[in-house]
């Protein structure tokens, strides 16, 4: 059991580097995975989105502490515990960030990641259905499309966007994210094209690459400061799995931190505390975890054309039987079809709203809906300034670790949220959704001051479900930083990290998009590859972002 890479984790980079790594047969490598395969109908069709989202076969089921400005609410972290990882359980939202997230990144000390250096790996990584661009790809391994609109409600939503003043963008992912337009998803030929499908299925017809499923992870394992293999648990005994060159981590924004410290680098203090042997004295190791949060401002609707309609068991069944013989129909959707960016106010140089579009009033996880036809936005702040933590509770790596995302800590994420409800009032209220509109649902017409809005975002704000930044990129002087701009592990050798849990800072959207990226650049770091050229493409700021809200 010795490979030339031993990577942890078979998700959004995980895939990517086992393909990219194995596919010139030079190098073997090993993907180890605590879940099992993804051949479930739930997770392949689209539409079944909320399904094996909270199956605890698929899903690690994580929950923060209390959160001490929710309420004390304890909120769902799901983070997939299947091949293809959270790929294989997420929305399939396909959004990259906004264009200065990256340049912001390389001001945060990540050298080498500015927009630049990463739209040629954005590329790399793409074949998008409605073809090339100078910003999206055309050959690469992950399909995204565009749904088909055919509900009237997803053009109204852009509509009533352009009526209150903002722009129609053309691809939220090319030039101008700023703005309403369409949504891109990994949904091809009518299935979910998570890493899995794209990347690592692809990559098994090689003799280099192995996957071993349902195996616990417990520690990486060093001699002389070295990695030198990883230690697993399966059946009841541990064994050891040895890496000739590297073990790579890929478990996620919780699942890496916490394999780092149970490997002896992290915070000296809470590695002491548990009697973790220390091997590195990395501070930064579960710190500045970041999240995005949202709400589902609904709308009761007129008519009966929302998906209200097909929520009722032969329904579902039609839906089914249609995807399984053609693959296409409501099936091949994730019903996120069109979207938005803007900024809460003036002064914000790019967008720190997103909107997703969806033509029900449903839960995202599926948990319960609304009794009738409406529709809802999600919406939320991009670029909280509240910070969290993943810590140990034991040295146990059978034990889940503590999860504290601490939202809402900070004063300015208040203004944002009471910003997203009073923005969201107004799109609603455009001329385009007259046909369409009949009295809000929730937050509801009543919830207009300040006090009250705060008290309703207090109760029902959700995680959008983008945990990130746990092992931050960052210079070798900054304290916090974990790993360099190549993903190598501060304090020790032949240890990277390649997933979301490396960003310096969150980005402007979902994160499945950047971190298959992540995993894509950080393939060619790990084979001293020199990297691909650098892009020339310009990307929009608004001219006068300082003094005009849109």
């Amino acid at each position: 059991m010795e490979f030339d890479f031993v990577i942890v984790g078979s998700g959004s980079a995980g895939s990517v580097l086992a393909a990219r790594l194995t596919e010139d047969g030079r190098h073997s490598a090993i993907v180890l995975e605590r879940g099992g395969w993804d051949g479930s109908i739930f997770i392949q069709m689209p539409t079944a989105l909320s399904i094996p989202m909270n199956q605890p076969r698929y899903n690690w089921f994580y929950e923060t502490e209390a959160e001490p400005h929710l309420g004390g609410r304890h909120l769902h972290v799901p983070r997939g515990k299947v091949i293809g990882g959270s790929s294989s359980i997420n929305g399939m939202v396909y959004i990259r960030g906004n264009p200065a997230d990256f340049d912001r990144w390389a001001e945060e000390g990540a050298d080498g990641w500015s927009y630049a250096d990463v739209l040629p790996y954005f590329k790399r990584a793409e074949t998008r259905a409605a073809g090339e661009t100078e910003y999206r790809g055309g050959s690469g391994p992950l399909n995204t499309s565009y749904g088909t609109l055919k509900n009237p409600l997803y053009r109204a939503f852009v509509e009533a966007g352009r009526e209150a003043g903002y722009a129609e963008t053309d691809d939220v992912n090319g030039y101008r994210q700023e703005g309403f337009g369409r949504m891109d998803m990994t949904v091809h030929r009518g299935r979910r094209w998570s890493t899995a499908n794209a990347y690592l299925k692809p990559a098994l017809k090689r003799k280099n690459l192995a996957v071993m499923t349902d195996v616990l992870v417990t520690r990486v394992v060093f001699e002389a400061g070295r990695a030198v293999g990883v230690e697993i648990e399966r059946g009841g005994a541990r064994e050891t799995i040895r890496a000739r060159r590297e073990v790579i981590l890929s478990a996620g924004s919780i699942g890496s931190p916490q394999l780092l410290k149970l490997s002896g680098i992290g915070p000296g203090a809470e590695l002491g505390r548990l009697g973790i042997p220390l091997l590195a004295d990395r501070p930064g190791v579960g710190e500045n975890l970041q999240d995005h949060l949202e709400f589902y401002f609904q709308v009761a609707a007129r008519e009966p054309v929302t998906l209200y309609s097909h929520m009722n068991p032969l329904a579902k069944a039609l839906i089914g039987m249609r995807w399984i013989l053609r693959r296409d129909g409501l099936g091949a959707t994730n019903h996120f079809e069109t979207c938005g960016f803007i900024r809460s106010r003036a002064g914000i140089r790019y967008p720190d709203i997103q909107y997703h579009f969806l033509p029900a009033a449903v839960r995202y996880d599926g948990a319960a809906h609304v009794d009738r036809h409406g529709f809802q936005a999600h919406v939320g702040p991009m670029r909280s300034k509240s910070r969290g933590h993943v810590r140990l509770k034991s040295a146990n790596p059978q034990d889940k670790p503590s999860i504290l995302f601490n939202y809402m800590s900070h004063p300015d994420d208040w203004e944002e949220m009471r910003a997203c409800v009073r923005l969201t009032r107004e799109l609603f209220a455009q001329p385009a959704f007259a046909r369409w509109r009949a009295e809000e649902i929730q937050p509801g017409a009543d919830v207009t001051s300040d006090a009250s809005i705060d008290d309703w975002i207090m109760r029902n704000v959700e995680s959008a479900y983008h945990p990130s930044c746990t092992a931050r990129m960052g210079r070798r002087d900054d304290p916090q930083a974990v790993v360099d701009g190549q993903g190598r592990v501060y304090g020790v050798d032949g240890l990277r990290v390649a997933d979301s849990s490396i960003m310096p800072s969150i980005t402007t959207g979902n994160l499945n998009a950047p971190t298959i990226m992540i995993g894509e650049k950080i393939a060619d770091h790990v084979l001293g590859r020199t990297p691909l050229p650098r892009s020339n493409a310009p990307y929009f700021i608004h001219p006068e972002w300082a003094s005009r809200q849109r």
